[in-house]
């Protein structure tokens, strides 16, 4: 019996962010930021402190005020609109409930000045106290919830009204690691359910991979990389991102053809770049899990495969982490790498000599360290 396979259908852009600014004084918080977000989909907006992440999150619910650009939701702007009339939930990681009113009451708020009362009010409070699974707390106040509890009588309140988009800013921020992995899993399955827009945002990086269809890094008020965790991990647009997201190794070479690379006293693979300069600085990025150490014995035994890179160095340290291990490394020109393998091979030790070997195909090559300044090879 085959089976029928229909074409999914396009995604449908919701949310547009064209040319958005937002300047105090000299300094822009937000630097010229144009974005899609799609209808249904889980955006992270990713970032240290101060990188614009939550201006331009609070540029989107209303509480700030662009300097300049355009925000527009199905092509029409909300610069002026007002946040109330938004039709978009909020949820910080300040639960911000009121302290006197019961869960079901605090949940029903947001209904109450919009003027809903009745059956409707009704039916939708059950339905948000259901979907949170809080149902046999609906006569509690916050203060005899747990931290958990209460965040999701937050995410029911953001909910009740039935937004198209719903944001989030450092909403898991304050909760333990045990309880924050609990309600991540929560809302990816909330997502699911509703299908609603969802914008997060998070300093995090394990949180934003956990959670997300699409991440927006950003670095300085612009975003430096877009796409999905699995893409901005294996194949990092620039050198920040590769910093940013994950550990990396960073080796100095110079372009030997477009298929090569001089490090140190010999010469590397690397993917194939078009518009090399012959002697050209650059950077060639693998990640720790991508690199094996092997001692000498090791090596001798399993002979260099077609594609792949060799170098010697002398092992530093070994860490233990239970299913892993890390060891740091040294060249023989003193450039540190770090490799990360399953526990269970072969221990290294201190001061003992290694043969370091990765793909070529696994590694990244950039143009010296510039965030925007990308190599666009063959992947």
């Amino acid at each position: 019996m085959s089976a029928v396979i229909q074409e999914s259908a396009q995604p449908r852009t919701l949310v547009s962010l064209r040319n958005l600014n937002k300047h105090y004084g000299d300094f822009a918080a937000v630097d010229d930021i144009n974005l899609e977000i799609q209808d249904g989909e889980f955006l992270t907006f990713l970032g240290s402190s101060g990188s614009g992440k939550s201006t331009t999150l609070s540029m989107l619910a209303g509480f700030e005020t662009p300097s300049s650009g355009e925000i527009l939701v199905e092509g029409k702007s909300l610069v002026n609109v007002p946040p109330h009339k938004r039709d978009i939930g909020m949820v910080f990681q300040r639960y911000s409930l009121f302290p006197h009113l019961s869960v079901r009451d605090n949940i029903g708020f947001p209904l109450d000045i919009r003027k809903l009362k009745g059956d409707d009010r009704e039916r939708r409070v059950d339905a948000m106290l259901k979907l949170v699974q809080l149902e046999k707390f609906a006569h509690r106040r916050p203060a005899q919830l747990s931290g958990g509890q209460q965040q999701r009588v937050a995410i029911a309140r953001a909910l009740v009204y039935e937004p198209r988009i719903l944001l989030m800013d450092e909403p898991l921020g304050a909760l333990d690691k045990k309880l924050r992995e609990d309600l991540q899993d929560e809302l990816r399955h909330l997502h699911r359910r509703l299908g609603i827009t969802i914008v997060y945002v998070t300093h995090d990086q394990e949180e934003a991979m956990r959670l997300s269809q699409r991440i927006a890094i950003f670095s300085h008020g612009k975003i430096v990389g877009l796409g999905s965790g699995y893409d901005l991990y294996q194949n990092p647009p620039n050198t920040f991102v590769a910093s940013f997201l994950g550990n990396s190794n960073f080796l100095r070479v110079q372009a030997q053809g477009n298929a090569a690379a001089r490090f140190e006293n010999g010469v590397l693979g690397i993917r194939p770049t078009a518009n090399l300069r012959e002697g050209q600085e650059l950077v060639l990025m693998v990640r720790p899990e991508k690199a094996l150490a092997l001692t000498a014995e090791q090596a001798a035994a399993q002979p260099l495969a077609a594609g792949w890179n060799e170098i010697g160095a002398t092992v530093q340290e070994v860490v233990f982490l239970g299913e892993s291990q890390t060891c740091s490394v040294v060249t023989a020109g003193g450039t540190p790498m770090t490799l990360k393998a399953l526990s269970g091979t072969q221990p290294l030790h201190p001061g003992s000599p290694v043969r370091v070997r990765w793909a070529a195909a696994d590694a990244c090559v950039y143009s010296e360290w510039n965030e925007s300044d990308l190599i666009k090879g063959a992947h």
